[in-house]
C-alpha cells in the first residue's frame, strides 16, 4: 500500500519514516524555505508513490482506487494524500492518475503548473466563420492577412484563390513604391505649370490602347460562362467581371475592393491607428469623437476638441442639451435626464420674442456650464482657442423653447472689458440650426448690445469661414437697409458707423465689395445702388420676421469687474 503522508500540523502518521519526519520538522521551523522544500518532498513522494503502485497487485490496487474516503487521523481530520497537497490538481482522481505517471511528477508537484489556456485568436477563428457557402476562412481578399470572416474579404466570394489574391498584394506594393520613387524625383523640379513628364505620355497612351482593345462586345461563349455562373450561385458569388470591361479598369476595380476591405476591418484600423500613436502622429489627446448625441440630434463633428482623454477615446459622445454635461454611454445620458433639473441655461434672461430667448451667463459664476459650451463649440470651430478661461467673458446663448424646455440654437461670447471695443470673441449656431437665419439674428443681437452701450463694436479676429460670410452678409444688409432709408443728399461713414455700431473699417471694405465706393476729383463717394437695394428688399421680403426687436430687450451695460 502506498503510504499517506500529511500537511503541517497534523499528527504523525506510525508508518512515516524518519526521513519524513526530519523533513517535516524543517518545514515547521523554516518558514521561508516552505514553498522549495515542499516542493522536493512532493517530488520524492510521487515518486516512491508510482514505483510502490507498480508492485502492488491488481486487486489490492483496485481497491486502493475505489478507497474515496480516507481514515481519520486521531486529531480528527483526514489523513492528506499528494493530491490534497498539490494545489493545481483539480481532483483527487485526476491527482492519482498523474501520480501513476512519473513522466508527469514534476508539473504535478509544482504548485504554479496552471492548463494552458487558448489563445484569443484561436477561440475568435473557432466561432466566427466566413458567411460564403463552401469557404473555409482561409486568405483574405488584400493578401495580407491569413484568415477573414467577412464577404469583403473572402476571396471565394470574389471568384479568387488565396494565393492569387498575395500575388495581387505583391504587386500592387511594387507598383505603389514604384510610383512613389517616380514622385519623389519629378517633385525636386516641379513647378506650377508643368507639363506631363515623359513617364505620365507613356501611360496615358498604354491606358487609352488598352481601352481601346476592348470595344468589341462580350462573345457568346463568355455569355454562356456567365449565365452558368450566376444559375450555379446566385447571389453568394460576384458576378464574372472579366471581358466585361478593360484590364486597366478592371484592376482599378480590384484595387478599390482590396481597399475597402482593409478599411472595414475594425483590427486592422486599431493597428494602424497604434502604429499612428507610436509614431507621433496622433497625440494621446487626440480626438476620435466623430458623432455626439444632443437632444434629438445626432450630430457630426468638424474639428478637434480637448475633451478629457477618457471621453476623446470615445467614436460617439452623449451631450445634455441643457446643461452641456458629456456622458459616455446613452443608459449614461438617460438616467441623467431623469433627474437633470435644467430646462434652460443659467443667468438672467435678458431677451424673449416669441420662442426665442437669449440668456446672459456670467463665465465666473457659472464656470462648468461655460466650459462644457467652449468644449461643445469647440467641435465645429477651427479657430477657437477659449477653452477653460472664461472668467472674463459673458455668454449670451440663445435658444428655442418648446414644452420640454429651452433648447440651445448658438451662442456669442464677449469680454467684459475690451479695450478693442471687441463686441463678440466666438460665435457659433449649432449645425442643425444653420441656415434659418439664426446667425445673422446673433449678429444683430451683438450689435444691438453695442447701440445699448453706446459703442461702436466689431468682431475678434480671425474669424472663421463661415463667420466671415455671415458677418459679410450681415453687413450687407444693414448698409443696403440704411440707404433704403436715407433720404438725404450727403452720406459719411461716420454717420452710417454711429447708427448702426459697425466699425468704419467694416463699412469700408463692405461698399467695396458691393462696388458702391468710388473715388472721384480727390474725393471717396458713396454710390446709391438702387438695383443692389431692390435686389435685398425682394428677398427680405420672402425670409420671414427672424430678425431682433430692440423693444424686447430687457437689459442694463454690466459694471466692470
Amino acid at each position: 500500500m502506498p503510504r499517506r503522508k500529511r500537511n503541517a500540523g497534523s499528527s504523525s502518521d506510525a508508518t512515516g519514516d524518519s526521513d519524513d519526519s526530519v523533513e517535516h520538522e524543517k518545514t515547521d521551523s523554516s518558514q521561508s524555505d516552505g514553498n522549495t522544500r515542499t516542493n522536493t518532498r512532493l517530488t520524492r513522494a510521487s515518486l516512491r508513490l508510482s514505483q510502490s503502485s507498480q508492485d502492488v497487485p491488481a486487486d489490492i490496487k483496485h481497491v486502493v482506487d475505489r478507497d474515496e474516503s480516507p481514515p481519520r487521523t486521531p486529531t480528527g481530520n483526514a489523513q492528506s494524500s499528494e493530491s490534497d497537497i498539490d494545489v493545481s490538481s483539480p481532483s483527487a482522481s485526476h491527482d492519482e492518475s498523474h501520480a501513476k505517471d512519473p513522466s508527469q511528477k514534476d508539473s504535478d508537484s509544482d504548485p504554479s503548473h496552471r492548463p494552458k489556456r487558448r489563445r484569443f485568436h484561436e477561440s475568435y477563428n473557432f466561432n466566427m466563420k466566413c458567411p460564403t457557402p463552401g469557404c473555409n476562412s482561409l486568405g483574405h481578399l488584400t493578401g495580407k492577412h491569413e484568415r477573414h470572416f467577412s464577404i469583403s474579404g473572402c476571396p471565394l466570394y470574389h471568384n479568387l484563390s488565396a494565393d492569387e489574391c498575395k500575388v495581387k498584394a505583391i504587386d500592387r506594393d511594387k507598383q505603389e513604391e514604384d510610383r512613389s520613387q517616380s514622385q519623389t524625383e519629378e517633385s525636386r523640379h516641379a513647378t506650377r505649370h508643368q507639363a506631363a513628364t515623359p513617364r505620365q505620355v507613356r501611360y496615358k497612351e498604354k491606358v487609352v490602347e488598352m481601352r481601346r482593345k476592348r470595344d468589341s462586345p462580350l462573345a457568346k461563349e463568355q455569355k454562356e460562362k456567365n449565365m452558368d455562373h450566376r444559375q450555379t450561385h446566385g447571389t453568394t458569388r460576384e458576378p464574372l467581371l472579366e471581358n466585361i470591361t478593360s484590364e486597366y479598369d478592371l484592376e482599378l476595380f480590384r484595387k478599390a475592393q482590396a481597399r475597402a476591405s482593409e478599411d472595414l476591418n475594425p483590427l486592422v484600423a486599431l493597428r494602424s491607428q497604434e502604429k499612428l500613436r507610436l509614431q507621433g502622429q496622433i497625440t494621446e489627446g487626440s480626438n476620435m469623437i466623430k458623432t455626439i448625441v444632443f437632444g434629438r440630434y445626432e450630430l457630426d463633428t468638424w474639428y478637434h476638441s480637448p475633451y478629457p482623454e477618457e471621453y476623446a477615446r470615445l467614436g460617439r459622445l452623449y451631450v445634455c442639451e441643457f446643461c452641456l454635461k458629456y456622458m459616455k454611454s446613452q443608459t449614461i445620458l438617460r438616467r441623467h435626464m431623469a433627474k437633470c433639473v435644467w430646462k434652460h441655461p443659467p443667468g438672467d434672461e435678458v431677451y424673449r420674442k416669441g420662442a426665442i430667448s437669449v440668456f446672459e451667463v456670467d463665465g465666473k459664476k457659472n464656470k462648468i456650464y461655460c466650459q462644457n459650451l467652449c468644449l461643445l463649440a469647440k467641435l465645429f470651430l477651427d479657430h477657437k482657442t477659449l477653452y477653460y478661461d472664461v472668467e472674463p467673458f459673458l455668454f449670451y446663448v440663445m435658444t428655442d423653447a418648446d414644452n420640454t424646455g429651452c433648447h440651445l440654437v448658438g451662442y456669442f461670447s464677449k469680454e467684459k472689458n475690451s479695450f478693442l471695443n471687441y463686441n463678440v470673441s466666438c460665435i457659433l449656431t449649432m449645425p442643425q440650426y444653420m441656415r434659418q437665419g439664426y446667425g445673422k439674428m446673433l449678429i444683430d443681437f451683438s450689435y444691438l448690445l453695442s447701440k445699448v452701450e453706446e459703442k461702436v463694436g466689431s468682431p475678434e479676429r480671425p474669424l472663421s469661414d463661415l463667420g466671415l460670410i455671415s458677418y459679410r452678409s450681415y453687413w450687407k444688409e444693414v448698409l443696403l437697409r440704411y440707404m433704403h432709408d436715407f433720404q438725404g443728399k450727403e452720406i459719411s461713414i461716420k454717420e452710417i458707423s454711429q447708427e448702426t455700431a459697425v466699425n468704419p473699417v467694416d463699412i469700408v471694405s463692405t461698399l467695396q465689395s458691393l462696388q458702391m465706393l468710388k473715388y472721384w476729383k480727390g474725393k471717396h463717394l458713396v454710390l446709391k445702388r438702387q438695383d443692389l437695394i431692390d435686389e435685398w428688399k425682394a428677398k427680405e421680403t420672402k425670409r420671414g420676421n427672424k430678425t431682433i426687436d430692440p423693444s424686447s430687450l430687457k437689459w442694463t451695460p454690466p459694471k466692470g469687474t
